[in-house]
């Protein structure tokens, strides 16, 4: 029966429409279960009804006309219970609701299962039998097995618009993916189809070797003059770091990387076209097979560069709209960040890919120009999206094709609202963080993801809580050296000096990786990443060590954080290193101050050890967002389980609200840094436990303020305290919102749609 189910499971996939696919999916069951009848019924939400969409065995100009409300009938029946019905003589259940036009009557056995696709009922899979008898139990695990394989080539095909019912071409639909990027906005699809098929390259023995060569280096020029161009649109509107990434492209192009495997190729005996392919494809197989995010990114960066060098070889001018409509929401099976700086900015209004997570280079630029982007939808129509009307909201991960008049009047006017409500802001972001009641609450940012101006947050901050210094690490091909991680060390420290810059120490592996220091793992979130690498690597981590320590002469505002802190044992080795490192640098005539170091609380076992961390460190910085990933078990960059991923979750505030008491008592500075610091009624809820500081991204800074100027501690200790009797995390958000917008602080939360 296995071997039969694989068989109807490919003949269905490989089918060249949904019509073709139900119609064979009906009667291979039917054939397979050597029964009378087969049908499938699609549920359809808004109507609350279930309709027949095709069959075998009933009469078939009851196709689309045979309709029964949720829970009346047998089929629907099944549906609103969502499980399985087998009946010996369906006529006589008090549900059976007999039409005339199937011909039904001559069937007694029935067997119903629900087709079921991530907690949404699609629709309901019926075999019937004119003798009275119930199927067996291996009838019915093989249809309830043949409805589980079916959920999701008919999700698929509902949110396509490939499935031809009423009301499914040219209603709104709404696909959902990573938040990448937070914003909304509304406009037009305009899809970017891959520039060159670097699969379909033939193989050809060049007549010209020396020709082959000129035209790659032709080709290479071409492209790099596209992407310094495209850079150099970006350049007044990203910072120094996020235009790296820039780089990174046109080091990729250079002569010491693919130019000269192609190059070889071609010596060897394949023309330009063949060649680039060959090694192309060689990169991104290699680069794929790491089980990583970041490294996965890179390979679509690097068949981008391929596909653009093949394009100019190949004489194809590039596919692009001649002018980009107003509120461009760019939409792509890859984006490249070279693709965004196609895009003027004025008239970009969002981005939408198929692949990719929140780490991409993408996203990292979306962030940092303030783009909203939703990454990893999978199921999404490309050819459907061109020229369509979207609305994109980069808050939930959202993607609504061809929205109704009412949900485009509602966005409209919240996107109106919220530029209203910055403008407001922006006068008071000169102004203390003070609560009305006399609390100061420091706030920091965090940088190397956004755009980091400092001359206008230097007077509005408490200094630096999170600086990434893996940013540095990731644009590059190599590891930086002493000298120019000091130099870009330096620059920080200078910048926000006399205010403390709390930097870390390299944290790759999980979601983070460097392309010429793979880490491949079956499972990277609970593997070797943070401090567990540099530990592992004390000759990277000593040149980090020492840049930092080097870059803080006469500043002393450096404070060193360590990542991924699952033992107190890799605390000492690390201040051993550290120890190590100031010696050095005097034996070199440098002399440093010992700068302040702490601990990142991510890992959960941390929970249970500040007081033996605390004997060891100056201060406790908490990453709620691994934190939260970890108490919960919900990897946030896979779309599928995104939205469990909550810090408002009772078991992770009950967790943040008992380190904080516990590091008061052992009179440990401890500061927040993560989406939930930079969410006001999160912002709130730290502040009333008695957290020291929070930080994070310069965006979050207005709306943070402005709701810690306008609630008191007192009154936020009492919100801590009715949170911590909640149940759900749904019932936390909802006591959350209704007690802001008692405070009339509502404009202060993330937008609702509902």
């Amino acid at each position: 029966m296995l071997e039969v189910l694989r068989r109807i499971i490919l003949e269905v996939n490989g089918a060249r429409n949904l019509e073709v696919a139900m119609s064979t999916m009906v009667r291979r069951i039917r054939k397979a279960m050597r029964t009378d009848v087969c049908s499938f019924y699609l549920y359809e939400p808004e109507q609350q009804q279930l309709v027949l969409m095709e069959t075998i065995g009933l009469r078939t100009q009851s196709v689309g006309h045979v309709t029964l409300p949720l829970g009346e009938g047998l089929v629907g029946l099944v549906a609103k219970r969502e499980e399985p019905l087998n009946l010996e003589d369906a006529q006589a259940h008090p549900r059976f609701w007999y039409f005339a036009s199937t011909g039904e009557e001559r069937y007694y056995s029935f067997l119903g299962v629900p087709i079921i696709h991530q907690r949404r009922m699609l629709g309901v899979l019926v075999v019937q039998q004119s003798d009275k008898r119930r199927y067996n139990e291996s009838d019915e695990a093989f249809l309830v097995t043949m409805a589980a394989q079916l959920g999701g080539v008919l999700a698929h095909a509902i949110v396509t618009g490939n499935l031809n019912h009423p009301g499914a071409l040219g209603s709104q639909v709404t696909f959902h993916g990573v938040a990448a990027s937070p914003g909304m906005a509304i406009g037009e699809g305009v899809v970017i189809a891959p520039l060159a098929d670097l699969d379909s390259v033939p193989d050809l023995i060049p007549t010209d070797q020396e020709f082959e060569i000129a035209r790659l280096k032709d080709a290479i020029d071409h492209v790099r003059a596209d992407i310094r161009a495209a850079g150099e649109r970006l350049a007044s509107r990203i910072s120094v770091q996020e235009l790296a990434l820039f780089e990174v492209y046109q080091q990729m192009l250079g002569e010491a990387a693919l130019y000269q495997e192609v190059v070889k190729r071609i010596r060897e005996g394949q023309w330009a076209p063949g060649a680039l392919a060959d090694v192309v494809r060689r990169h991104v197989q290699y680069l794929e097979r790491v089980d990583d995010d970041y490294l996965s990114e890179r390979a679509a960066d690097v068949r981008d560069l391929g596909r653009r060098v093949l394009a100019n070889l190949q004489e194809e001018t590039v596919d692009r709209p001649a002018v980009y409509p107003e509120g461009t929401i760019l939409v792509g099976d890859e984006l490249s960040v070279a693709m965004l700086g196609e895009v003027p900015r004025e008239r970009l209004g969002g981005l939408v890919s198929v692949n990719g997570s929140s780490n991409s280079h993408v996203a990292i630029i979306a962030r940092a120009m303030g783009v909203p982007t939703v990454m990893g939808i999978s199921d999404l129509p490309l050819p459907r999206l061109n020229g369509a009307k979207v609305v994109l909201d980069g808050h939930r991960g959202r993607l609504i094709v061809r929205p109704g008049e009412e949900l485009e009047t509602r966005y409209r006017a919240l996107i109106k609202e919220g530029r209203e409500i910055s403008e407001l802001l922006e006068t008071e972001q000169d102004l203390p963080s003070c609560t009305p009641d006399g609390h100061e609450m420091p706030l920091m940012v965090n940088t190397g993801l956004a755009v980091d101006a400092v001359a206008s947050l230097k007077p509005r901050i408490s200094g630096v809580g999170l600086y990434r210094t893996e940013i540095s690490f990731m644009v590059a091909e190599r590891f930086p050296s002493e000298q120019e991680q000091m130099r870009l060390y330096r620059d920080q420290l200078a910048s926000f000096s006399p205010l403390p810059v709390v930097m870390r120490t390299l944290d790759i592996g999980g979601d983070k990786d460097l392309p010429y220091f793979p880490i491949k793992e079956a499972n990277p979130f609970l593997g070797w990443r943070g401090i567990r690498v540099t530990l592992d690597h004390p000759e990277v981590m000593m040149v980090q060590l020492r840049a930092m320590l080097e870059a803080s002469q006469g500043l002393n505002n450096l404070r060193i954080l360590l990542p991924m802190i699952s033992t107190v044992e890799e605390v000492d080795d690390a201040l051993r290193l550290l120890d190590r490192a100031i010696v050095e640098l005097a034996e070199d005539g440098v002399d440093v101050i010992r700068p302040q170091v702490g601990v990142m609380l991510e890992v959960p076992a941390t929970l249970y050890q500040l007081g033996a961390l605390a004997q060891r460190v100056d201060f406790f910085s908490v990453g709620s967002n691994d934190l939260t990933q970890y108490l919960l078990a919900v990897d946030r960059n896979n779309s599928r389980v995104a939205k469990l991923h909550d810090a408002c979750h009772p078991a992770v505030l009950t967790a943040l609200s008992r380190l904080a008491i516990e590091a008061r008592a052992l009179n440990m500075p401890v500061s927040v840094c993560g989406e939930l610091a930079g969410d006001p009624a999160g912002a709130l809820l730290l502040m009333g436990m008695g957290f020291d500081s929070l930080s994070m991204n310069a965006l979050s800074l207005p709306r943070v303020r402005a709701v810690i100027r306008r609630v008191s501690l007192s009154a936020s200790q009492q919100l801590v305290d009715d949170t911590l009797a909640l149940d759900s995390p749904q019932e936390v958000r909802s006591l959350l919102d209704a007690r802001l917008q008692g405070w009339e602080l509502g404009h202060l939360l993330p937008p609702s749609t509902d």
